[in-house]
C-alpha cells in the first residue's frame, strides 16, 4: 500500500542525560573451495556516481570517487533539500520509541530509504520529492525492543530477466520477521518473490515472538543470493531463537540454506568445542549488523554476537566458537569456509557488531585480499580474505578470571600485536576517577575503588565491575570505512565505562534511575549495568575525551592519527570541553575529495574531515541527533550530494526525528 506521509522542503541542544543502556578459532572448513557449477559471480564493480548498498560496494568500505566536495570547497556546502518521513513515536503516547538509522542507497535513478517504522520510501535524488512510499503495516501496538530501528535496504537487479516489472528490486527486512521484494519502478511487491512478494522469515523459528525477534539490518545480496540474519532481544532469558542466518533465491523467495553459528551436530565444524549439551541448549549468536560480500570469491562475511544471555555463560561453557567472530560462508551453499573469533566465550555484550569491510592491502610488494574487523573491545583485527588468517600478528594473552560460581571464563583471550586499542586505554583504575567538581571526583573514585577493574576482560561480579570499553564500544555497528589509495581505515570510537553487576536472584534489587536490567531468565543470575556518573554534574567518571576519530594505517597497523569527535551538549561554556568528544553513535564515509563526513555524536552536526589529519573542515547542525551513517552520491545533474537520516537514538538521550538531510554545493 503505497500513500504519504512526509514531504521535502527546499531551505537554504538536547541538555545531558544519564545513559541507558585457549580456542581462538581461524579454521578453514573441510569444503573451502568453490562448488562445481557455481553460477558466474556478479561484477562487484559500482558506477561512480552511484550508491547502491548500505557500504556502497558489497565488501562495505563505505568509499566513494566522487570529488565534487573538496577540502577546498567544503565550506561552501549548504543544505539543499529535507525530506520528513512522518514516522515518529514517542515513548509517551506509543509502545515504542522510534529512531531514524537508516542509510539511503542510490541506484536505478533513485534515492531509496526506510524508516523506523519499516516504510520504504523513493525519493528524487535532485529535489528530495517523494516518488513512492510502500508499507508492510508492521504491527506498531507490539513493542521493539530498544526502539523502532530499520538501517536500510538492498537493490538487485536480475541479469537473465530483459525489462519488465520487478527486474530492479528493493528488499527490506522488517522488524516483524518478514522480508519483502519491491519493483524499484512502482514500488509494488514482487508477485513472483515468496507470497506476493513476502517471505515468513518467523516461520518455523523455535521460540519466536512478535518484538524478540526480527530484522534491523539490511540483507547482503550476493549472485542471486538474499542473506538475511536476525534481531534477538538475547538478554532477557536463554530461552531465545536460534541466530541461524539463511539465503534465499533473491528472483523466488525459495530458501537455499540455512547456517547456525552454534553447531548443532558432531558433523558440524566446531562442535568438538562445545559439550553436546551446551550445544543443544545454547542459543543466539545471530548476525544483527551489516554484512558484507565478495562476489567473486562467492564469499559473505558475517559479524556474529554473544550466545544467550550476554552476562552469564554457565550454561554455555567453553570458547563457543563461532559465536563472537567473523565467520565467512559460501555465499551459493551456506557452507562455511572459516571464522575468526574475536572473543571466546562472551560474558561483556562484546557482540561483533560493526560491519566488516574488505580492502586489498599493499604490503611486501604484494597485494593481499583482506577483510577489517573492529570491535566493540576497541580492538582492530586485519585477516587475509580467503582463509582467515592474521595478516597483522595477534596473540593470545592471559585474561583475569572469574570469581563467579558457576562460571568459567576463558583464561587467554585474542589482542592484536601491531595496532594499539582503539580507545587508547585498557584499564581503568580510582586514580583515573575524573569529575567536573572535587565532589564528583571523589564519588566516582569510591565506585570504581569499589568495583573489579582489571583490564579489559576483567569478569562481570557479584560485587561489580568496570567494563571498559563498555557494551556500545570501542567500536559499535557505526562501523569502519576505508580509503584504498591512502591505505587508511577510519572509524568512531566510544571511550565510556560501565559498572556492571550479577545479581544473585534471590536477592531483592530496586534499579537505579536510567539503569539497564536484564533478566536473563534460566540462570542464576540477573545482570544490571549502567555508565558510573559523578552526583553534581552528571558526567562520565573516567577522563574524556569520551568519543574519537581514528585512523589506522593498513599496511603496518600504526595509527596515524586520533582527534575528539563531537561535544556533549550543555557543556559549552566550559573551558576545554571542546576537546573532550562525544558518545557516538553511526559511521563514517569517505570520499577522493580528501575527506570524511561523519554525524553521529550528541551535538547534532553533521562534519567534514580531513582524511589526511582529522582535522575539522566544516559542520552544518541537523535537526536532532544524526545517529546514522552519510551516503554520497552524484544526481544527473552532476551535483553531489551527501545525504544523512537525523532520527536521534533513545541510547543517547537525543529526541526522536523523521528528518533526511541533503547537502551540496550552490548551483
Amino acid at each position: 500500500m503505497k500513500r504519504r506521509r512526509g514531504g521535502a522542503s527546499v531551505v537554504g541542544g538536547v541538555g545531558f542525560a544519564a545513559f541507558v543502556m585457549g580456542l581462538w578459532n581461524c579454521k578453514v572448513a573441510p569444503d573451502s573451495e568453490a562448488p562445481a557449477g557455481v553460477a558466474r559471480a556478479e561484477s562487484s564493480a559500482v558506477a561512480e556516481g552511484e550508491w547502491p548498498a548500505y557500504g556502497r560496494d558489497p565488501g562495505g568500505a563505505r568509499h566513494s570517487p566522487l570529488a565534487q566536495i573538496t577540502r577546498d570547497n567544503v565550506g561552501r556546502l549548504r543544505r539543499a533539500w529535507t525530506y520528513r518521513t512522518g514516522d515518529i513515536a514517542y515513548v509517551l503516547n506509543h509502545p515504542n520509541i522510534s529512531t531514524f538509522q537508516s542509510t539511503p542507497i542510490y541506484v536505478f535513478g533513485s534515492l531509496y530509504v526506510s524508516t523506523g517504522f519499516d516504510r520504504v520510501i523513493a525519493l528524487d535524488p535532485e529535489t528530495g520529492t517523494e516518488r513512492w512510499t510502500f508499507d508492510p503495516k508492521v504491527n506498531l501496538r507490539v513493542r521493539y525492543l530498544p526502539s523502532l530501528t530499520s538501517r536500510g535496504v538492498a537493490s538487485w537487479e536480475d541479469p537473465a530477466v530483459g525489462p519488465s516489472s520487478c527486474r530492479r528490486r528493493i528488499f527490506l527486512a522488517t522488524l516483524d520477521a518478514r522480508l519483502v521484494a519491491l519493483d524499484a519502478e512502482s514500488g509494488e511487491p514482487c508477485a513472483g518473490f515468496g507470497r506476493a512478494g513476502f517471505v515468513d522469515l518467523g516461520a518455523g523459528v523455535e521460540d519466536f515472538a512478535p518484538g524478540r525477534y526480527g530484522m534491523t539490518s539490511p540483507p547482503a545480496i550476493v549472485n542471486g543470493m538474499v542473506v538475511i540474519g536476525s534481531m534477538v532481544l538475547d538478554n532477557a532469558t536463554i530461552h531465545v531463537p536460534r541466530g541461524v542466518v539463511r539465503g534465499f533465491d533473491a528472483r523466488t523467495g525459495a530458501l537455499a540454506w540455512s547456517w547456525d553459528p552454534i553447531p548443532r551436530s558432531a558433523s558440524d565444524p566446531g562442535y568438538e568445542a562445545w559439550s553436546p549439551e551446551d550445544a543443544a541448549r545454547a542459543r543466539a549468536a545471530n548476525v544483527w549488523s551489516m554484512m558484507a560480500s565478495d562476489p567473486e570469491r562467492d564469499l559473505v562475511f558475517l559479524p556474529t554476537s554473544s550466545p544467550a544471555p550476554d552476562y552469564y555463560g554457565g550454561l554455555r561453557r567453553g570458547p563457543g566458537p563461532h559465536a563472537n567472530s567473523l565467520a565467512a560462508l559460501r555465499a551459493s551453499t551456506g557452507k562455511l569456509v572459516w571464522a575468526f573469533q574475536v572473543v571466546h566465550h562472551d560474558i561483556w555484550d562484546y557482540d561483533v557488531a560493526a560491519p566488516p569491510a574488505l580492502t586489498t592491502v599493499h604490503r611486501d610488494g604484494k597485494d593481499w585480499p583482506a577483510v577489517a574487523v573492529a570491535t566493540k573491545q576497541g580492538h582492530l583485527f586485519l585477516l587475509d580474505r580467503d582463509n582467515g588468517k592474521p595478516l597483522l600478528p595477534v596473540e593470545e594473552r592471559p585474561v583475569p578470571p572469574s570469581d563467579v560460581p558457576g562460571e568459567v571464563a576463558s583464561p587467554t583471550q585474542p589482542f592484536p600485536v601491531a595496532t594499539p586499542n582503539l580507545t587508547g586505554e585498557t584499564r581503568v583504575t580510582p586514580d583515573d576517577a575524573w569529575g567536573l567538581t572535587a565532589i564528583d571526583r571523589e564519588a566516582c573514585r569510591a565506585i570504581l575503588a569499589g568495583a573489579r577493574s582489571e583490564g579489559i576482560f576483567t569478569p562481570v561480579s557479584t560485587r561489580g565491575t568496570i567494563q571498559f570499553p563498555g557494551p556500545l564500544g570501542g567500536v559499535n555497528w557505526g562501523g569502519v570505512a576505508i580509503d584504498a589509495h591512502r591505505g587508511l581505515l577510519m572509524t568512531s570510537v566510544n571511550r565510556l565505562p560501565y559498572l556492571v553487576r550479577l545479581i544473585p536472584r534471590s536477592e531483592l534489587y530496586v534499579p537505579m534511575p536510567g539503569e539497564d536490567v536484564g533478566e536473563q531468565a534460566g540462570t542464576p543470575y540477573r545482570m544490571a549495568r549502567h555508565v558510573p556518573r559523578g552526583p553534581l554534574v552528571p558526567l562520565p567518571c573516567t577522563k574524556p575525551p569520551w568519543g574519537k576519530l581514528v585512523a589506522v594505517d593498513l599496511a603496518t597497523g600504526a595509527i596515524r592519527w586520533d582527534v575528539p569527535l563531537g561535544r556533549m551538549p550543555g557543556l559549552e561554556l566550559v573551558p576545554g570541553s571542546e576537546t573532550w568528544g562525544s558518545m557516538a553513535l553511526g559511521g563514517p564515509i569517505v570520499t577522493d575529495g580528501g575527506l570524511a563526513f561523519i554525524a553521529a555524536t550528541m551535538d547534532n552536526v553533521l562534519r567534514a574531515m580531513d582524511v589526511d589529519t582529522g582535522k575539522e573542515l566544516w559542520r552544518a547542525p541537523l535537526p536532532t541527533g544524526g545517529q546514522a551513517t552519510p551516503m554520497t552520491y552524484r544526481a544527473p545533474s552532476g551535483r553531489q550530494f551527501v545525504v544523512i537520516a537525523a532520527g536521534g537514538s533513545v541510547f543517547l538521550s537525543s529526541r526522536p526525528g523523521d528528518h533526511l538531510v541533503a547537502f551540496a554545493l550552490p548551483d
